[in-house]
């Protein structure tokens, strides 16, 4: 069996109920009928990483909560850890480096958790991250690595399928592998495949290994910027036969533009990633949903984007 089930996924969705948004779920004339978009750029803190910082928050002990808590990220789920800390009241450090974000980090700090940024890079990030576990006593919440935060992240597809029960096919954006594992769970009889950037391949990578290995990020999708995918999240892969599928830099930003242009979804490159396996007829068509999984972009970046048609 695997490390998170349906059944998981099921049990977050009552945890979580009433503190998320339901995000809405489009469809796209010029997609065609058969095609849904799940905009989770519309979620609390602009992405779908409360769900899951939620759900682990929930199976938290008072004596845990005291001494805080602590997650590793380059800003959507260190937004979402923090807002998700204050709102319970339970003290936040987020670990990253510094070629982070710099909004995303403002955006951290503004929900009024602490950043350590000594790293250089995602993978001394983590090498930091274990320093600072040892040293502070607080409570590890993973990005992407662990069962209850795969659990509240499946619950993108619990909802997908409510609205869009055609749906046969679930395109969802991999960094570490929670968002897609969890989604994989909440629809265990449908097709999900995982969409990656070809500079960002952690999940392309552990699958193809059998393990989780190393990689180096390089995508504009820097929400994807996992140095190695999750060990959990690639067992609940494996054992949903998950298909991995990669993108190049011009197809997300042409996925990025239709996106910001006809959908009016002003997401971050890396929600875009999906309908860029779309649109580059790396999907067979069908009826498919898209997870659009979140919006926390700068101006710079979309304008600049945007501009380069």
């Amino acid at each position: 069996m695997a490390p998170v089930t349906h059944a998981d996924v099921l049990a977050a969705a009552q945890r979580i109920g009433g503190r998320v948004h339901r995000t809405p779920t489009f469809s796209s004339a010029t997609l065609g009928a058969e095609v849904w978009l799940k905009a989770e750029l519309f979620q609390k803190t602009g992405s779908f990483k409360v769900r899951g910082v939620l759900n682990k928050l929930a199976s938290l002990s008072p004596g845990e909560k005291a001494h805080g808590v602590i997650g590793i990220s380059a800003g959507n789920h260190a937004q979402a850890l923090a807002w998700g800390a204050a709102a319970e009241g339970v003290d936040c450090l987020i670990v990253t480096w510094r070629s982070a974000s710099a909004a995303k980090l403002a955006a951290t700090r503004g929900y009024g958790a602490a950043v350590d940024l000594e790293a250089d890079d995602p993978a001394g990030a983590f090498g930091r991250l274990a320093v600072l576990l040892e040293e502070s006593g607080r409570t590890l919440v993973h990005p992407f690595d662990d069962p209850a935060v795969i659990a509240g992240a499946g619950t993108v597809g619990l909802e997908l399928l409510e609205d869009a029960p055609e749906v046969e096919t679930i395109l969802v954006p991999g960094g570490g592998g929670g968002l897609v594992a969890g989604i994989a769970a909440a629809a265990p009889d449908r097709r999900v495949i995982v969409v990656e950037p070809e500079l960002s391949t952690a999940v392309h990578a552990g699958l193809e290994a059998g393990h989780s290995v190393p990689v180096t990020p390089a995508s504009i999708a820097d929400g994807l910027s996992a140095p190695f995918a999750g060990e959990v999240a690639l067992e609940v892969l494996r054992v949903h036969e998950v298909e991995s599928v990669l993108v190049t830099e011009a197809e997300i930003e042409d996925a990025f533009r239709f996106l910001y242009e006809r959908a009016k979804l002003a997401c971050e490159p890396a929600a875009a990633v999906g309908l860029a396996a779309l649109r580059a007829g790396k999907i067979e068509p069908g009826a498919v949903g898209v997870v659009v999984s979140g919006g926390n972009v700068t101006p710079e970046t979309a304008s600049a984007i945007l501009a380069a048609q």
